[in-house]
């Protein structure tokens, strides 16, 4: 069973929203689609950028990077657009209303 550390009040990101955290000394990009919570590395592996400040397509639960357009699924960071290589995702559980995420 993986650690879950805590990440940060579910109440505190908006659905259709992401935020970059620090967690374990990690940048962890975490997203709200309609309540239910997503997380991934936050690095796009083509050159970096910040997905936890991508554009978020709630519909098609993608996340897509700010800096070269690379587009993910948020549910298992597959890369969607071509060629996109797919990114880390990590297990997110809430509990009492805080989100917790397992590296």
């Amino acid at each position: 069973m993986p650690d879950f550390l805590p990440a940060l009040d579910a109440a505190a990101l908006p659905s259709g929203k992401g935020e970059t955290i620090e967690l374990a000394g990690r940048r962890i990009a975490v997203f709200n689609i309609g309540g239910e919570f997503y997380a991934l590395d936050d690095e796009c592996p083509h050159r970096g950028g910040p997905l936890g400040s991508g554009w978020v397509d709630a519909e098609a639960c993608q996340v897509t990077c700010p800096l070269h357009g690379w587009a993910f699924d948020l549910k298992a960071g597959a890369g969607v657009t071509v060629p996109a290589r797919p990114v880390r995702s990590h297990p997110v559980r809430v509990v009492d209303g805080k989100v917790e995420v397992a590296l």
